[in-house]
């Protein structure tokens, strides 16, 4: 009998011949003809290890396509990984069904601080372990996102930091005091068995939790090509981190607030969360209790960028240390405004933080326009339009005349 099969490292059909028993039975063992070389293969009645489906990872491909990024330690792009794609999706596929795929290391991107003080470092992976963590995330996701917290707004489905800027500046209205929250270096001290502890409670596969690990632990390429490993984190750059991230935070912080504090909102983007509180001594009593809580999850608050703020308007006329803070590119302190009547009055809003001018006005230097005297009008609106037009989309929702 001969099959035509595809071998895992080939995009070549390779002649299968089936051997020994005439039984037919499942379980039969297989010969492959590969360049004139005859190779053991699997037995092709063989059940994979887990059940995941063909179709979920080339789902996966387009979603890590549409979304671009840059290749990991393989240097490979995704235009590269596009050549031979049906053989990549497949071996993606095989591995994972399997139990067998090994995810490789990150590599280390350092990108400077807002703040200009230090770095951040990115883990980026190769385009194929992206679109495993895909696969991950596509059945993970749909059994997690109902049960998260309305207020949880960082990397949802239908939710966006927009979203979360809009309601709380509506609560900064209802409240006076806010617990601007800071927790350090987040996604560098998630515990793994804390982590693995909480994703364990939303999924019954095997392998999701089982990949899951392997992720947390795969280490960390430096430029000059030594790997670090990983005992604790998750590395901002990963497809996985944002998930994983925000259903440890449904139960260290989320539901906690919830069942602790039922009558306190709050907005989470991420490990970016305020408070609002009636009082400062409800506030100050709410972030020791929020500061004990993290403790037991073993992250920190940091204590310099912790603070309790006033949201004084015109109803609040008291004064105190701390008038404003920052919130998703977005400074809120008081501010003119004009009732429908015109008449003129102090709100307490948002508006684009001084952080983010910055770095617009840094961008748009750096683009060199005065240098670009060959190009047309037309060639340089192509080149600036996109981020441009973000910009004004972003930053341009609430009080536009801060952000012209």
């Amino acid at each position: 009998m001969r099959v035509l099969k595809r071998d895992t490292g080939t995009d070549r059909p390779v002649v299968v011949m089936k051997s020994g028993n005439a039984d037919g039975a499942k379980g039969s063992s297989y010969s492959a003809i590969v360049d004139g070389q005859l190779k053991k293969e699997e037995p092709l009645g063989k059940a994979k290890q887990f059940e995941i489906s063909q179709d979920a990872v080339k789902s996966a491909f387009r979603r890590v396509k549409a979304s671009k990024g840059a290749a990991g330690v393989d240097g490979e792009s995704i235009a590269e990984f596009e050549r031979e794609l049906e053989n990549n999706l497949y071996k993606i596929w095989n591995r994972m069904s399997s139990g067998t795929y090994m995810p490789p290391p990150v590599r280390s991107v350092e990108i400077p601080k807002e703040n200009g003080k230090g770095v951040r470092r990115l883990g980026v992976p190769t385009v194929a372990d992206r679109v495993a963590q895909t696969v991950v995330k596509l059945y993970l996701e749909p059994e997690v996102e109902p049960m998260f917290h309305p207020d949880s707004y960082g990397y949802r489905p239908r939710k966006s930091a927009l979203d979360a800027v809009a309601t709380a500046r509506q609560r900064c209205w209802q409240s006076s005091w806010v617990i601007d929250l800071d927790i350090r270096a987040f996604f560098d001290n998630l515990d793994h068995k804390l982590v693995l502890h909480a994703v364990k409670k939303h999924t019954e596969r095997k392998w999701i939790l089982l990949y899951i690990e392997r992720w947390l632990k795969a280490p960390m390429q430096m430029e000059d090509g030594t790997l670090i490993p990983r005992t604790s984190g998750s590395p901002q750059g990963s497809v996985i981190s944002p998930l994983i991230s925000n259903i440890f935070m449904h139960h260290a912080f989320d539901e906690w607030m919830r069942k602790t504090f039922p009558d306190l909102s709050f907005e989470r983007y991420a490990d970016d969360a305020v408070v609002h509180c009636q009082s400062e001594q409800q506030a100050k009593h709410v972030r020791n209790a929020i500061a004990q809580r993290l403790a037991l999850c073993k992250l920190e608050l940091h204590a310099e960028k912790t603070k309790i703020v006033y949201c004084k308007d015109e109803r609040r006329s008291g004064n105190y240390e701390q008038e404003g803070f920052d919130f998703l590119g977005y400074t809120f302190r008081p501010r003119s405004a004009r009732t429908r009547k015109g008449r003129l009055f102090v709100s307490f809003g948002p508006a684009i933080s001084d952080k983010a001018a910055k770095e617009i006005r840094a961008t748009i230097r750096g683009w060199r326009l005065h240098w670009q005297t060959n190009a047309t009008l037309s060639e340089l609106a192509r080149n600036c339009n996109q981020q441009v037009r973000g910009w004004i989309n972003y930053y341009g929702r609430f009080y536009k005349c801060v952000f012209r």
